[in-house]
């Protein structure tokens, strides 16, 4: 069986789903496109159980956040193990409203890394079978990967100026 390529990547998934599917770029080389969170599990059900590409493996799922955008954007890494090929998958949420469907109903490694996006971003998976904190503290009520807090304590003494001359 040939390698697909990007371009037919692009035509399969254009054919069933068109307008679904925007953004499309190759940085790298890399496919990479976005699409909405009503038709994730779709898109991606179709890239795993269709025969001509055959995406079997999620490598990884995970978020990023935009703060001046308000948006989460979260991003799925599928590989095709018979075919070499990978591609790149991202939805972007409102920060406010950062819901999605889980893909752990696809693929059993989904679970785990869909715990560790929604410990350090906030994303909730719906249907997700055991969606709790997984690093953190239960305790902790904040989701530290958000670039909404700090990056040091601005109370700190050891870093004021006066004590050092300047």
């Amino acid at each position: 069986m040939a390698k697909a390529t990007n371009t037919e990547i692009i035509n399969l998934l254009g054919e069933k789903f068109g307008e679904q599917l925007f953004d499309v770029t190759e940085p790298y080389g890399l496919l990479t496109f976005s699409t909405t969170k009503d038709k994730i599990v779709n898109v991606l059900s179709f890239l795993k159980e269709n025969g001509k590409i055959n995406f079997n493996f999620l490598t990884d799922l995970t978020a990023v956040h935009y703060p001046e955008k308000n948006q989460i954007a979260v991003v799925y890494h599928l590989h095709s193990m018979v075919n070499g090929i990978r591609v790149r998958l991202k939805v972007f949420l409102h920060e406010n409203d950062a819901t999605i469907p889980t893909a752990s109903t696809l693929w059993n490694s989904a679970n785990w890394m869909e715990r560790e996006t929604y410990d350090f971003f906030g994303v909730k998976f719906e249907g997700h079978p055991d969606l709790r904190r997984i690093l953190n503290m239960d305790e902790l009520n904040v989701h530290p990967m958000l670039k909404q807090y700090p990056l040091e304590d601005p109370n700190r003494v050891d870093k004021k100026d006066e004590y050092f001359g300047r």
